[in-house]
């Protein structure tokens, strides 16, 4: 038994916790993310270091970061924060922090949360500064042959409207995906214009009353429950958790089980839409337990 960090990169924070070998969370914290690749990893190794001085004992290294390895040359693609793609994150960091570290879809680490202890298949969403997903069948997490299985928000938005069509343009080099509708950046821009990239404040401005914020967050969870009505119609969870920091807006968990039977080809549909457990720290904790 020994600790175990888990590490989770996101585009605008980074966060870090510590489990002692009960599983019991001992440290937690979390800084803003630095821009480019060569300050994200010192500033990991560095957080390394430093919880490991705070705890006094080394610990097993597991990481979310938002894309995947390539399982041939091992180098990241498919990564919002785009200062990683094609560069070797799993050993420079294992350079810096002086051994192994273990890799992960940021959103699989949140299945691995959600879903280590629940019977049945599940689905997790990242609903964040990006959109992605995590699928879990029995149990066990499903990857895929290209390590590409739940990369959910890169498939096209359904049942697009004359007004939708042809979607914004994607960094990933496609038009309307799911993630350049729901992410949060796309939320605050369709709400208060281009540039516009915090979405946090947008429940409470409509509920006191802003036209612009109500109409925006109608939107958003129109667009939400086709994308998962379409999921729902190839994978068929028996529960769906959000998570990242949208998943904090209470209307969802409202709005959802009613906007999502419409769109999904069964005369039932009984999918639950739960919070993660942890909050958007969830990620984090399946990340520590990316090692046995």
């Amino acid at each position: 038994m020994t600790w175990r960090i888990g590490i989770d990169l996101g585009g605008t924070k980074t966060e870090i916790a510590a489990l002692d070998p009960g599983g019991a969370i001992r440290l937690r914290r979390r800084v803003p993310t630095p821009p480019g690749y060569e300050a994200t990893v010192t500033q990991i190794a560095a957080m390394v270091a430093g919880a490991e001085a705070e705890i006094a004992s080394t610990a097993t290294i597991g990481i979310g970061i938002p894309g995947s390895e390539n399982p041939t040359t091992g180098l990241i693609r498919g990564a919002n924060s785009t200062c990683l793609n094609g560069q070797p994150l799993a050993r420079d960091l294992a350079a810096a922090i002086g051994r192994p570290v273990r890799l992960a879809n940021d959103a699989n680490c949140l299945a691995m949360s959600e879903f280590h202890d629940r019977p049945g298949s599940g689905f997790a969403v990242i609903l964040g500064t990006g959109v992605g997903g995590g699928l879990v069948v029995e149990g066990r997490l499903v990857q895929g042959r290209n390590r590409v299985a739940g990369e959910w928000g890169h498939n096209p938005l359904p049942w697009m409207t004359a007004d939708e069509h042809p979607g914004p343009a994607c960094w990933c080099g496609q038009r309307g995906c799911i993630e350049s509708f729901l992410c949060g950046p796309a939320l605050a821009a369709d709400a208060d214009g281009p540039g516009a990239r915090d979405a946090s404040t947008l429940p409470a401005r409509a509920a006191a009353g802003d036209a612009r914020a109500r109409a925006a967050l109608d939107r958003h969870t129109d667009r939400l429950a086709r994308a998962l009505a379409a999921l729902i119609n190839v994978v068929d969870p028996e529960v769906i958790v959000l998570g990242g920091g949208l998943s904090n807006m209470a209307h969802l968990y409202e709005d959802l089980p009613r906007l999502i039977p419409r769109h999904v080809f069964s005369d039932v549909c009984t999918t639950a839409i739960e919070p993660a457990r942890h909050g958007d720290s969830s990620g984090v904790l399946g990340a520590a337990r990316l090692w046995p």
